[in-house]
């Protein structure tokens, strides 16, 4: 073996273990939202199919757009790695000083959205018994949104400076705060009515004011944060900045909102074949969203990386630390794809004890298992993408491959006879397998584009450099 293979190695075991220790906390946290979701679906579930299906049609609505804000605000993320890697730490305090102000405003204008969907549910075709209760569910998760944009932006300050583990710990304690909520409120306990799906919309709220005074009495307190003087001033939203974090972050906002809106408008188009059905699509459906959150927090560690290492030690390093990610999200996806595959008899078994949701449930997660592998790739080519601070091509490119592959593919193939007899739910998971796969194909030559114009232009040899972690 030569000297530079062994170097290459070296630098391979150190970047993977940076990405690692810096992704697990993540994928925690994440998993922390997402059981938040999973805690709303299984006690709606032993309430009744109704309120399940409830639950399912509003997770529909107000999922994309949770994920649509998140995405507005990732961008602080790569901001504050590039001047943590430049070690221009005072700048990250006025910036997200301005991000907390665009958090509030953006959450409050999702909230107002929210309160609005009604019609839609109505033009859908959904069954008038899910109607009341999904509105309901809807209306008391959005009242919490405005603390959702104020907690994204101080996020952004503590994963970007590679502190990953106050989100965890906070994510967790939101959990634990979840499960008893819901209890209560759902089964009406300690006095409270029976609130059922509507319960699950109230607790939701509830954790995410929760964690948004923990995060700011953790960044408050702890001395680590100083050099940052985010608590220096106070200071009103400054349009110039406001303007600048849109045009970077609006972009992969509507990326994140391409993809899980498409899952949300098959929920709606599927909506008119019964609850039994929506209740099936909203199990499997669940159950991938909680293994999404592994490969989407390694992007979230990606962006962090590459933005990190294209400060300290240039562009090679910058596409080393993408490579590296994208390798391991591949390998995740074929330890997810064969749980899944194997364990999908009693799975859905979490959820429900219908014999028919879990008859249709099961059949749909093969699907579910097979394109792992496709958005494992993407999501880990749009966290490095961001890194870069690439974000519009990305945006047309996603938008291209869920609403003009994915989403028409899976409707042909789910309620038309032009290929065969209509599929039902399972042809829109097949509709999704092609649109993931079209957007990892195309993110992976962006990146490839990227990354080569990085290195052109900054042609020296950056091999000797060491990758901190």
């Amino acid at each position: 073996m030569t000297r530079r293979s062994l170097s290459r190695g070296r630098r391979s075991v150190t970047e993977l273990r940076a990405l690692i220790w810096l992704a697990l906390p993540i994928i925690a946290a994440q998993m922390s939202h997402t059981l938040l979701g999973f805690v709303d679906t299984a006690m709606a579930g032993r309430v009744s199919a109704v309120d399940l299906a409830a639950v399912a049609l509003g997770n529909s609505f107000w999922v994309p757009t949770f994920l649509f804000l998140t995405g507005v605000l990732m961008i602080i993320t790569s901001k504050v790695a590039a001047s943590s890697g430049t070690g221009r730490l005072e700048e990250t305090g006025p910036l997200v000083r301005q991000a907390v102000w665009l958090g509030l405003c953006i959450g409050l204008v999702c909230a107002v959205l929210l309160f609005s969907v009604e019609p839609l549910l109505y033009w859908a075709g959904v069954q008038e018994e899910l109607i009341p209760k999904s509105i309901g569910y809807i209306q008391a998760v959005a009242l919490g949104f405005p603390a959702v944009g104020m907690y994204q932006a101080l996020r952004g300050l503590s994963d970007g400076l590679s502190r990953t583990k106050p989100t965890m710990v906070i994510g967790f304690l939101g959990l634990i705060l979840n499960v008893p909520a819901n209890y209560v409120l759902v089964y009406g306990k300690l006095g409270f009515p029976a609130m059922g799906a509507i319960g699950c919309g109230v607790a939701t709220t509830l954790v995410m004011w929760f964690m948004l005074g923990c995060m700011l009495v953790y960044l408050k307190r702890s001395t680590i944060y100083d050099a940052c003087r985010l608590f220096e001033r106070f200071e009103w939203p400054r349009w110039t900045v406001q303007r600048h974090l849109l045009g970077l972050g609006l972009p992969v906002g509507i990326s994140l909102f391409s993809e899980t809106s498409m899952f949300a408008l098959i929920a709606l188009l599927i909506g008119s074949l019964g609850a039994v059905v929506v209740a099936s699509h909203q199990v499997a459906l669940n159950l991938t969203s909680i293994i999404f959150m592994v490969p989407f927090s390694l992007g979230l560690a990606i962006t962090v990386r590459v933005g990190h290492n294209l400060g300290m030690s240039g562009a090679r390093a910058g596409l080393f630390a993408a490579k590296v990610g994208i390798t391991v999200a591949l390998l995740f996806a074929v330890v997810a794809a064969s749980s899944i595959y194997l364990l999908a008899d009693w799975l859905p078994y979490l959820y429900t004890s219908d014999p028919e949701v879990l008859a249709l449930s099961t059949a749909l997660l093969f699907y579910a298992a097979l394109y792992q592998f496709s958005d494992s790739v993407q999501v880990a080519c749009a966290g490095a993408l961001r890194g870069y601070q690439d974000t519009r091509v990305p945006m047309l490119l996603t938008m291209v491959a869920y609403w003009l592959v994915g989403l028409p593919s899976g409707y042909v193939l789910g309620l038309t006879d032009l290929l065969g007899p209509p599929q039902g739910p399972a042809g829109f998971w097949k509709g999704l397998i092609i649109g993931l796969s079209v957007a990892a194909t195309f993110l992976s030559i962006r990146l490839a584009i990227v990354g080569g114009r990085r290195k052109r232009r900054f042609p020296q040899d950056e091999s000797h450099l060491k990758l901190t972690g």
